[in-house]
């Protein structure tokens, strides 16, 4: 084999990494972990009484309005 006939540093495929084969699991396990809590807090928020839904409502929208200010700020907008 001549040396024109070898692969260039271009050809050469990646190695292999057998740390990114597990991305993929971590990253599904971290959807459905996510969904699970996401679920349980609905079930949750769903049982509270009236009075208790709307005082979170009222936190809520003061924590995004505060953010909301602070991006208009940093934004000077």
């Amino acid at each position: 084999m001549s040396d024109s006939d070898k692969p260039t540093g271009d050809q050469l495929p990646p190695p292999y990494d057998p740390e990114a084969s597990g991305e993929a699991g971590r990253a599904l396990l971290v959807g459905v972990l996510g969904g699970l809590v996401s679920a349980a807090g609905y079930l949750i928020y769903r049982r509270l009484p009236d009075e208790q839904r709307d005082r979170l409502h009222q936190q809520v929208r003061s924590v995004v309005e505060t953010r909301i200010n602070e991006i208009r700020s940093n934004l000077n907008i």
